[in-house]
């Protein structure tokens, strides 16, 4: 894959056989991050859990003490007084039934979030098979099916991040944005890890974090020492 000039500069301050402590990783993941955009920076941990076992499956969420610099839309499925506390909270959407054709048949999806009361999720099970597959899916272990909706879109709004195993048993994670400073970079993704060092499987074997790179979007990656996060 041939690599940009940019790309290539940025690439050159990074040693690929180091493993770097978190807050000098997070300086040249910053420093390295020479897009023409605020560039999103990730973490992704690789981890030594088998997904395809359920006691060793990971999801769960943690609000980033600096939330993620990106304006997240809400989308509620709620009824009743539920729904007035919905929009009362900030919602940018709330509805029930009538919003499943428009998701399934006119493909509308101009949200980031989707959040339900208990009541719901059988109005929400029938879309499962298209916001499944995006990650759309409200969960109680997220705190995205819940009677609290208040809480749920301000914690959403602060900067709330679900994290769960891909099939490659890798986390994926927004830490902030390039324009953060090293401070809040740092902050947001020690939260992340500490809620995710919480999160271990008691059946896991062997090494539980394998690997952690930290990338921007247009970026080279860069490795963090994870023993040090190994509890």
């Amino acid at each position: 894959m041939k690599r940009g000039k940019k790309y290539v500069e940025a690439a050159k301050q990074i040693d690929r056989a180091t493993l770097y402590e978190a807050n000098d990783a997070v300086a040249l993941v910053k420093k390295t991050a020479v897009a023409k955009f605020d560039e999103t920076i990730e973490a992704h941990i690789r981890t030594g859990c088998d997904g395809r076992h359920a006691d060793q499956q990971i999801r769960g969420a943690v609000v980033l003490p600096h939330g993620t610099g990106k304006k997240v839309r809400v989308l509620v499925f709620a009824k009743g007084a539920k729904a007035d506390e919905a929009v009362a909270a900030g919602a940018d959407f709330v509805g029930g039934e009538e919003l499943i054709p428009k998701i399934q048949k006119d493909n509308w999806f101009d949200f980031d979030v989707v959040v339900a009361t208990p009541d719901m999720m059988g109005v929400v099970g029938r879309l499962g098979r298209v916001l499944g597959p995006k990650g759309l899916m409200p969960n109680p272990k997220a705190g995205t099916v819940t009677m609290d909706v208040t809480k749920a879109i301000e914690d959403i709004k602060a900067g709330k991040i679900e994290y769960r195993l891909d099939k490659a048993n890798i986390i994926h994670v927004p830490i902030g944005k390039a324009s953060f400073t090293e401070e809040q970079l740092n902050d947001n993704f020690q939260a992340i890890m500490s809620a995710i060092v919480k999160a271990k499987p008691s059946t896991v074997k062997g090494a539980y974090l394998k690997s952690i790179v930290l990338t921007s979007t247009m970026g080279p990656g860069v490795k963090i020492n994870a023993t040090k996060f190994a509890g």
